[in-house]
């Protein structure tokens, strides 16, 4: 994304202990103080503010993201074409096979989850709806980049790294693009305890009509109780059905 011209001190400034407090799930004033560079009264002035629009909220001695959030991010997500076309399909493939299915999309060379829906035997995770994650750790991701120009590809990695998250994270480009080769020519992605030891993924890519992936969708599970043959034969077409499915809706519809 293009740095502005000219940015608004103060408003980064909000935003950024915003964010810190997201992080930190809950800080007080002299932690985030030291993080933003910035003296514990004007810190406490942008946290005053922020609280008189319930935009965070004070419990004890820490502020947490407040609810007020909430709203917008409902708001745009409502707006969001991707989500009103593949809401429904991956609560349907929940339902179906019974695990947690997700729902990506990229912005600014990060991953967020857009929806997500769990099945009766659905593990939990840290994930949940509006998370960012890099994409190269996750099928999901990578099905997106495999369905991306490989120069746009390789300046998401240069800006937001390749940082290992388990023993088995793709951490090098040459091995990465090659993989992302192969996700292109099979149509799917697959995450074998990349960023979570013990979790495996299987992920299609939503495309557009120049085949350049928009969004993707994910079925999470762990290692020990599906095997190889229901992760590769039965997830994996699921997957891809409920993508095309997607495709459809969203291109056609």
């Amino acid at each position: 994304m293009d740095e502005p011209k000219h940015p608004v001190t103060t408003v980064d400034r909000t935003l950024q202990i915003v964010e810190i407090i997201q992080e930190l799930d809950g800080a007080g004033v002299s932690e985030i103080a030291a993080q933003v560079d910035v003296g514990k009264s004007a810190v406490h002035n942008h946290l005053n503010t922020l609280a008189n629009r319930g935009y965070v909220l004070k419990e004890g001695d820490e502020y947490q993201v407040g609810l007020a959030f909430l709203g917008l991010g409902a708001y745009a997500r409502k707006r969001n074409e991707i989500f009103d076309a593949a809401h429904a399909q991956v609560d349907t493939l929940a339902e179906e096979t019974g695990e947690l299915v997700n729902l990506l999309v990229e912005k600014n060379g990060m991953g967020i989850y857009l929806y997500q829906a769990q099945g009766e035997n659905a593990v939990e995770l840290d994930t949940y709806e509006g998370k960012q994650v890099r994409l190269h750790c996750t099928g999901l991701g990578k099905a997106i980049l495999g369905f991306r120009p490989r120069e746009e590809v390789a300046d998401i990695l240069a800006e937001h790294g390749m940082p290992a998250e388990t023993e088995h994270t793709i951490t090098d480009e040459e091995p990465f693009f090659d993989e992302l080769d192969e996700i292109r020519e099979q149509g799917y992605a697959i995450d074998e305890e990349e960023r979570l030891n013990g979790l495996r993924c299987v992920a299609a890519p939503v495309t557009d009509d120049d085949d350049r992936a928009i969004a993707a969708i994910s079925v999470s599970c762990p290692v020990h109780r599906v095997d190889d043959d229901r992760f590769y034969e039965d997830l994996q077409q699921a997957v891809l059905g409920a993508a095309n499915v997607v495709e459809l809706e969203h291109n056609y519809s």
